[in-house]
């Protein structure tokens, strides 16, 4: 009992430094070949696991139980990957190409104030014109803004 005591009062050194790990959402595409794109992933989320991070890599786990090809499970999945994004600290960007979907994860991660971190490609190509043309737009600070 006193150990769990201790967890809840945060006493407990691994939950501290659990607790102090930076939350990096893993953005990277799932369709096409999704058995290779989540094995990507999860490398990903190794290679930010031995930084010290604590990576998400949302549909690395979702697809366990969700159904990608059953558009209300995939729209599911969606949301609840929207919500974790929202308790990261930084959105990792992987890959060469930037589909739909991780669009839609970066404009969110704009949106609010997220970090975003290219690890395949620089920022720039990440935050480029395609992304103003869904309801973004650079202002003089450099920072993103609906408009």
């Amino acid at each position: 009992l006193g150990y769990y005591r201790d967890i809840i009062k945060g006493n407990n050194k691994i939950i501290k430094k659990i607790l102090n790990l930076k939350l990096v959402y893993i953005c990277s595409t799932l369709r096409g070949d999704a058995t290779e794109n989540i094995r990507k992933a999860n490398e990903y989320s190794k290679e930010e696991a031995l930084k010290g991070n604590f990576p998400i890599a949302p549909h690395c786990l979702f697809t366990q139980y969700l159904n990608d090809d059953i558009e209300s499970e995939r729209q599911l999945g969606i949301d609840m990957g929207t919500e974790l994004l929202l308790r990261c600290d930084e959105i990792l960007v992987c890959g060469h190409v930037i589909t739909e979907g991780m669009r839609a994860e970066i404009i969110t991660a704009i949106k609010n104030g997220i970090e975003i971190v290219g690890r395949d490609m620089p920022y720039e190509e990440i935050v480029n014109e395609k992304i103003f043309d869904e309801g973004l737009e650079q202002n003089d600070s450099g920072l993103f803004q609906e408009y």
